[in-house]
């Protein structure tokens, strides 16, 4: 990571150069209408940049672009070997670019910069990469048929991809779908969340430089009422990919059934149950890490731990030690390389958090700690890191999806409570045991509904391994050589022999 200090990043905050287009058949593009929407930085409420609004006619002209690109075979008619080179190539410029991706991630949604530099930008060269290599090393088959036939089982791209990505990891959410989706030759419409796409924009420039050829890595800007919208209902898209909430994946689902029944991957909420048991002798350390994982990236995640299930006899242990590591976690400059906590993204999204302290009230719980916006003199949006505590599973802090630094603690008795207590949610993304026992956190493991299971730890990470839920966290796996198959049309040719 690029050692600077906090004056370095304001400087260049003040110096950077903003690029607000759109991204359609390799050109710099404006919305048709003219129209634009402002990009608001949630660190100190100033304006960054106005971004082109975009609407169907210019999902119309993305989707053409796309389609044409994909047609002609400029890019999925390429050798594996040559798509790998390009690949490989454009996540070595955004390792280059480093600097410049991490500081617009920073202030257009307002996560620490040490943050965007350590882990969004370096995991998303890792992703362009990883998929670079892979490529090259997939294989069609030859079905065991009789001797009387030749059957082969191929591989071919979906054709136009659309990737509809949220706001919390901009650019590694992004990632994960635009890179297996031109790894497998497919053209890609890339709609980022309005209140980022800043970094959506720049990656499709440095795409262009790599060698990706016009046409094949498109960016639209706008509203997900009119642009996600319109991509959902296009006829001509072959494959829609999301990842955000739950109702929006409902809508998608929707807009494939009334549209062509394209094909739809979700990766959608969470509320992940985090059981700390008794039998886990280091209770502190469970206990920290959990607090870590919970309000790091200012709880915006997807697989936030925000249900703390405890045992009986270590909850006190537990909530003294969140309100130690709460201390650690006050919100700063996200400027600043020290700030371990930042700004949420909009003072809209921030309301909505700050609402789930009164309901945790009404509905009986305690607001151990936290609780209150901070910082207000910046005009930035900042929250406490909050504890709910003598929480019940039907509480709305326990079922609903705040996506903020809250974390609500529930006790229950024994280890059958913690499993019923997990697996009572609509949601099935990720979970995690801490247990010192080996038959327990094999039990337990098979027992959670839930797509990822930590043991012991809480957020490991690999390109490697699946991302993807159970129940309404979503349809299909993000990373790893199953994401691929998102990617593809399976084709089974018989040859008469």
């Amino acid at each position: 990571m690029t050692q600077q200090t906090t004056a370095h990043w304001h400087a260049a905050a003040k110096s950077l150069k903003i690029r607000a287009h759109g991204i359609i058949g390799g050109k710099s593009t404006q919305a048709q209408s003219g129209k634009t929407f402002a990009s608001i930085s949630p660190i100190d409420g100033a304006h960054l940049a106005e971004v082109p609004l975009m609407d169907s006619a210019d999902v119309d002209m993305a989707v053409a672009s796309a389609r044409a690109a994909f047609e002609d075979g400029r890019w999925s008619h390429q050798p594996p070997a040559a798509r790998k080179a390009v690949l490989m190539r454009f996540a070595e410029l955004i390792r280059e670019s480093r600097d410049e991706l991490a500081l617009l991630e920073t202030l257009d949604m307002g996560k620490p910069i040490a943050d965007s530099l350590s882990i969004d930008v370096r995991a998303v060269a890792n992703c362009y990469s990883y998929y670079g290599e892979a490529l090259d090393k997939v294989y069609d088959e030859v079905a065991p048929t009789g001797k009387d036939f030749f059957a082969m089982v191929t591989k071919e791209p979906l054709g136009v991809v659309a990737a509809v990505v949220p706001w919390n990891f901009p650019m590694l959410m992004a990632s994960w779908k635009v890179a297996p989706a031109l790894a497998m030759g497919n053209s890609v419409i890339l709609k980022p969340a309005e209140q980022s796409s800043l970094t959506a924009i720049r990656l499709a420039e440095l795409a262009l430089e790599a060698g990706v050829p016009e046409g094949v890595f498109n960016v639209v800007t706008g509203l997900g009422p009119d642009v996600g919208r319109a991509l959902g209902m296009h006829m001509d898209i072959d494959g829609l990919f999301f990842t955000g909430s739950t109702q929006v994946g409902k809508y998608f689902m929707e807009y494939a059934a009334k549209s062509n029944l394209k094909k739809i991957g979700l990766e959608l909420g969470g509320k992940s149950p985090n059981i700390i048991l008794s039998s886990y002798r280091d209770t502190a350390h469970a206990a920290r890490v959990s607090a870590n994982s919970a309000w790091f990236n200012q709880g915006e995640m997807c697989t936030c731990p925000s249900r703390l299930i405890v045992e009986d006899s270590i909850h006190d242990e537990v909530i003294e030690v969140l309100k130690e590591v709460a201390k650690t976690y006050a919100p700063g400059d996200p400027l600043d390389p020290e700030t371990s906590m930042g700004a949420l993204v909009d003072a809209r999204h921030t309301q909505r958090v700050l609402g789930f302290v009164d309901i945790a009230r009404e509905e009986g719980a305690d607001v151990v700690i936290g609780g209150r916006k901070t910082r207000e003199e910046t005009g930035g949006s900042y929250v406490e890191p909050t504890i709910f505590d003598n929480v019940t599973n039907e509480m709305r802090v326990a079922q609903e999806e705040i996506f903020g630094p809250m974390i609500s603690v529930i006790s229950v008795k024994d280890q059958d409570e913690a499993i019923k207590v997990a697996n009572d949610s609509p949601y099935g993304l990720a979970s995690a045991v801490w247990t010192d026992d080996l038959s327990t956190a094999h039990k337990m493991s098979s027992k959670i509904r839930a797509g990822m299971v930590y043991v012991n730890c809480y957020d490991a990470d690999d390109m490697t391994t699946p991302f993807g839920g159970y129940k309404q966290s979503g349809i299909g796996r993000d990373k790893s050589l199953h994401a691929l198959d998102k990617y593809v049309e399976l084709k089974a040719t018989w040859i008469k022999l």
